[in-house]
């Protein structure tokens, strides 16, 4: 019911483009929201974006026009699309679970290297 699984992450010149992709164990009926969030060494963790059940979006102000969230309710899979993609997104990405009965899952991440 509460595993959660990242992965997509890797190396990537700026200006590329990468795909994450998380998936969730479980029945989708008791799954609310999926989403993203990064976090890099000495900082908080912080949202990238979010998607609810009936398809609703939401992005950190720094990816708009860049990212896009997408979800497969019947997989449990949410997918993060990274385009144009900058040094200072480079991060570990975790994926969270938000179910109905309000527990929440996190993945264990994914590290995304934006360098050249």
């Amino acid at each position: 019911q509460g595993q959660v699984v990242e992965s997509g992450g890797g190396l990537v010149q700026p200006g590329g483009s990468l795909r994450l992709s998380c998936a969730a164990s479980g029945s989708s009926r008791s799954i609310y929201r999926m989403g993203w969030f990064r976090q890099v060494p000495g900082k908080q963790r912080e949202l990238v974006a979010i998607i609810t059940a009936d398809g609703r979006t939401d992005y950190a102000d720094s990816v708009k026009g860049r990212f896009a969230i997408s979800r497969d309710n019947g997989d449990n899979t949410v997918y993060l699309q990274m385009s144009s993609l900058k040094p200072e997104d480079t991060a570990v990405y975790y994926c969270k679970v938000d179910r109905i009965n309000g527990i929440e899952y996190w993945g264990k991440g994914t590290l995304v290297t934006v360098s050249s």
